[in-house]
This record gives C-alpha cells, sequence and structure tokens, in this order.
C-alpha cells in the first residue's frame, strides 16, 4: 500500500467515527509558534516520527484539518496519537488519544496545584451585579460567579465588595470574573480568569494568587488551551463555549458535546465546568461528558422566575451526578 494511499485510508477512517467533532468556524482563533507553545507549556516535543508512522501522522492531521480544530490543536492531536499508537503497538481509529502523557504533557501533581475546590461545582450561575449574586445565593445556588462590566474603577470594587458580603454565611462559592487583586482585597473565595488575562499576569501576581489561597479558574476552549492552563495548575477548568452564545464575541466557533467528552476526558483529574449557550434541554448530554458543573447565564438571568429555574437546574445537576 503506497503512502499516499495510507494516509488517505487513516484520514477516512478517523472521519467516519469521529465526524461529530466537527465544528462550524464562526472566527479564527489566534495561533502561536508550536515550538514557542511547548516552550512556555513544557510539552514534550515529537522530535521524530518513525517512517513507518508518517503516514498516520499526515491523515491524522488532514482528518483534524476536515474536522476543523485550529492549526496547533490539529499537530497536537496528531502528535498524540503517533505515540498512542506507539504505546499501544497498533493504530486504533476509534480510540480518539486522551491521555496526558500521549499529548506530551507531564504526570498530574495535585500538591502543585492552587487552592482546591470541590470537585464538582454543580450549578454554576454567571450574574452581572451583586443582586443577582445575592438573589442565587440565597436560594443555594452552589457556585456563583460576578460578572459585572463597567469602566468605572469604584462601581467595580464596591460591586465585588457587596456581592462578597452577599453570600456570607451561606453556602455558595462566589468566583469573581477577572479583577483578582480586588478578589483577594475583599476575601472572595475565588477568581475567574480567560486566556487573555493569563498573559498579563506577572510571574509575582501568580505567586501572590497561589499564596493567597484563592481558588482560580480558567477558561478554555480547546487542546492548546487546556494545555496552557494545565500549566499553572488552577482550582478549576471551564470549557466551552459549548453551544453558540450571544453574551460575548467568541474567538473561537461552538465546540459541541462531542469535543467536549474528549476534553474531559483529558482534564478529568480537574473539576470541570462546562459552559456557553447551555439550556436546560441540554443539561442531560453536557453532563454525560463527565464534567461536574454546568455555567449558565440566559438560562437563569433571562427566566420569569429565576429563582425556581435556577432550583430545578441545581437538581438535575445533582440527580445526574448521583446517578
Amino acid at each position: 500500500m503506497s503512502k499516499g494511499t495510507e494516509e488517505s485510508r487513516v484520514e477516512e477512517q478517523i472521519l467516519l467515527r469521529h465526524a461529530a467533532l466537527k465544528t462550524h468556524k464562526t472566527a479564527t482563533l489566534r495561533e502561536s509558534n508550536f515550538e514557542d507553545f511547548a516552550k512556555a507549556t513544557g510539552t514534550q516535543l515529537l522530535t521524530s516520527i518513525p517512517d513507518d508512522l508518517k503516514a498516520l501522522h499526515k491523515g491524522v492531521s488532514s482528518a483534524c484539518a476536515r474536522l476543523e480544530f485550529s492549526p496547533l490543536d490539529t499537530l497536537l492531536i496528531a502528535n498524540a496519537w503517533v505515540r498512542q499508537t506507539l504505546r499501544t503497538i497498533r493504530f486504533e481509529a476509534d480510540q480518539w488519544p486522551s491521555l496526558r502523557e500521549d499529548f506530551g504533557m507531564t504526570p498530574f501533581d495535585s500538591k502543585s496545584s492552587c487552592t482546591p475546590c470541590p470537585k464538582n461545582l454543580g450549578l454554576y450561575a454567571v450574574l452581572p451585579d451583586a443582586s443577582w449574586i445575592k438573589r442565587m445565593a440565597e436560594v443555594g445556588v452552589s457556585t456563583l460567579q460576578l460578572r459585572f462590566k463597567s469602566e468605572d474603577p469604584y462601581l467595580i470594587e464596591k460591586e465585588i465588595e457587596k456581592s462578597i458580603q452577599s453570600v456570607q454565611g451561606l453556602q455558595s462559592l462566589l468566583f469573581i470574573n477577572d479583577h483578582w487583586e480586588l478578589a483577594l482585597k475583599h476575601g472572595a473565595y475565588g477568581v475567574h480568569l480567560g486566556q487573555e488575562d493569563l498573559e498579563s499576569l506577572s510571574p509575582h501576581d501568580w505567586t501572590r494568587i497561589r499564596e493567597s489561597g484563592l481558588r482560580l479558574g480558567i477558561s478554555t476552549h480547546g487542546y492548546s488551551e487546556m494545555i496552557r492552563a494545565d500549566v499553572l495548575k488552577p482550582s478549576y477548568i471551564a470549557m466551552g463555549a459549548v453551544f453558540a452564545t450571544t453574551l460575548k464575541k467568541m474567538q473561537t466557533p461552538p465546540q459541541g458535546l462531542a469535543r467536549l467528552k474528549q476534553y474531559a476526558l483529558l482534564m478529568k483529574d480537574y473539576p470541570l465546568v462546562a459552559i456557553g449557550g447551555i439550556t436546560e434541554e441540554d443539561f442531560p448530554g453536557v453532563l454525560s461528558s463527565g464534567v461536574g458543573s454546568v455555567a449558565v447565564v440566559r438560562a437563569i438571568i433571562q427566566d420569569i422566575d429565576p429563582e425556581q429555574k435556577a432550583g430545578v437546574l441545581g437538581e438535575i445537576i445533582e440527580n445526574q451526578l448521583r446517578a
């Protein structure tokens, strides 16, 4: 069999078995050089590919490109499939890579992680202001995030301070979006940062976050971003956007349930939060992926009875995680 024929066979087998991983592109993700990525994350480079696996690598790469993975994620997956094949002594098109070692990652070490949070964070309500935080805390929503948008530093700090005060004495865990220094100043349970925030923090900032006991959640949108997050050993990893959302401009297309399941397998050592366009009808499928939490925005704040809706969604999660 020629190399070209073997490459095509691999490509078609993967596309046949993993068609659900395809997305519909809505934007172009900013890419980084793979060598720079490997250096920054400590990911082991695949320095050489055995001759008998070069067609496999090319076939996987072609399939992943057609499934609309980003170029960097495509290379990571192709390398992982080569490592998996070397480890198992055979190519299995059904077995999408899901082990850290196959992605060139170091073994998971919980001792080096940020301050831990519960493995299953349950219903995770992302809310626009302190009044919403208070309402949802009072009905027992397990995890809350304040995502307050303003250009006024005074208003931002006051909203954070009021939100933290509103959960005192209650069981809800409160994360502050973006403003980690204010979260630290006012004693929040944790902070949630996006990928763009990671680049702006200095080593001293990271030391302060770790030593403070502040829990850290990080947003991710695919393999390369999950691996970047893994270097920082956050308290939890958020994965999305699972479905299309109009709440914020997304740099990446909706990931879908099939990708979410694969991401959850690779990141299973962490508490995992699914986020992005998730409705009540989506909860069973999202939870079956292996995540321990579902984050919602519109599903609560746009409902006619938000408190009642929060109770229903929380109960769905609790029942499915117990099953």
